[in-house]
């Protein structure tokens, strides 16, 4: 039986970032991190915490007139051994230190935020509720956050919240929606010896990859901010043995969509561009405006900006801001890290971010 390593939540932002990697926690195996994360928020009494399968709550009970959550998963995508990504290195010092492996961005640096956070303010200006969750990123039925969203919504009852998914540490409002599908194309099987008497389904597939190939995706500025659309190819299948015409191809493609349409808008379109296809719906989730208009988001917006400088941007993958939306509250995203790294095999955070956002969130979290 292995043991993990307790973490300390008074070391220095980097240290913990790097512990944080440093236990493995792909996605259905987030067990270890999520009890060492129970366990370090246990020992300060200022938070009530509670835990449901890998996700663990912490919480603050001081009256305040509101309440924010402040949350991250704990997941990450496959580790790579070929070149490792794991354990984690730090490069060069100071300003220019450079932590390098899987989970520095997506996003356990952001959880290292949190979790310095959630131990440092013990009497913060605002009641805060502090989510580390399981299961992101994977397909939306098995989403940590979703499944305290429906079995304890009291859990995530606040006035706004702030998801800490990388952002290079500025501000992205809202997000982009998600739509998988698989578009099936039939033939008729036959030995490959005797092709004309079958009908090569892969063959078949060639109009949909060049309905693909030729597709423009749309930029739809939504409330001040412009979100950039795609349609791509994600995953392709077919048949069964190498002297076997197949009789079924599979091509799987996954519609990233503006948060102005629905997921019934979304799924309209993926079926018109495969129009004489059978097209099989198999994971959606809607996006959300960016809400920025809110006069907690404004306010939320001004504090932050007002010490890492920037502008307000779009969101261009899907976050959990869009189950915050479904419960009716406010949400951005805003941590440290580069998004264009995430789930790079040479995932890295510039540690100056890490407390670029610390900073940021504490003036915020205790004005």
């Amino acid at each position: 039986m292995t043991t993990t390593t307790p973490l300390d939540l008074t070391a220095d932002l980097t240290t913990l970032t790097a512990a944080i990697c440093d236990i493995r926690s792909v996605s259905g195996g987030e067990r270890a991190l999520a009890d060492a994360v129970e366990a370090a928020l246990r020992g300060h009494a200022h938070l009530e915490v509670l835990r449901d399968g890998d996700a663990v709550v912490a919480r603050t009970h001081l009256g305040r007139a509101s309440r924010v959550v402040v949350a991250g998963h704990i997941d990450t995508v496959p580790v790579t051994e070929e070149p490792a990504n794991l354990p984690t290195r730090l490069e060069g010092s100071g300003d220019d230190a450079v932590l390098w492996g899987r989970g520095t961005v997506d996003m356990k640096g952001g959880v290292a935020v949190q979790l310095a956070l959630a131990a440092a303010l013990t009497e913060p200006g605002r009641d805060v509720t502090w989510v580390f969750y399981d299961h992101e990123e994977v397909e939306a039925s098995l989403n940590g956050l979703g499944r305290i969203a429906r079995e304890h919504p009291d859990w995530l009852a606040a006035d706004f919240a702030v998801l800490c998914e990388p952002t290079d540490a500025g501000l992205e409002g809202g997000c982009n929606g998600t739509l998988r599908a698989e578009v099936r194309v039939a033939g008729v099987a036959a030995h490959s010896a005797r092709a004309w008497t079958g009908v090569n389904a892969i063959h078949g597939a060639a109009p949909v990859l060049a309905r693909l190939a030729a597709y423009e995706p749309a930029s739809v500025e939504v409330d001040g901010l412009v979100y950039r659309e795609g349609l791509n190819a994600v995953l392709i299948g077919g048949g069964v043995a190498t002297n076997v015409v197949p009789d079924r191809c599979v091509v799987t493609v996954n519609y990233r969509f503006a948060p102005s349409r629905s997921v019934a808008e979304a799924e309209a379109h993926v079926r018109e561009l495969f129009d004489g296809f059978e097209v099989v719906v198999t994971d959606a989730a809607a996006g959300a405006r960016p809400g920025l208009d809110d006069p907690a988001a404004a306010e939320f917006a001004a504090a932050v900006l007002g010490v890492t400088g920037g502008a307000p941007a779009p969101k261009y993958g899907w976050t959990d801001v869009a189950r915050f939306s479904e419960l009716g509250v406010p949400a951005v995203n805003f941590g440290p890290g580069d998004p264009l790294l995430a789930h790079k095999d040479d995932e890295r955070l510039p540690v100056r971010q890490l407390r670029l956002c610390h900073d940021a969130l504490r003036a915020w979290l205790t004005a």
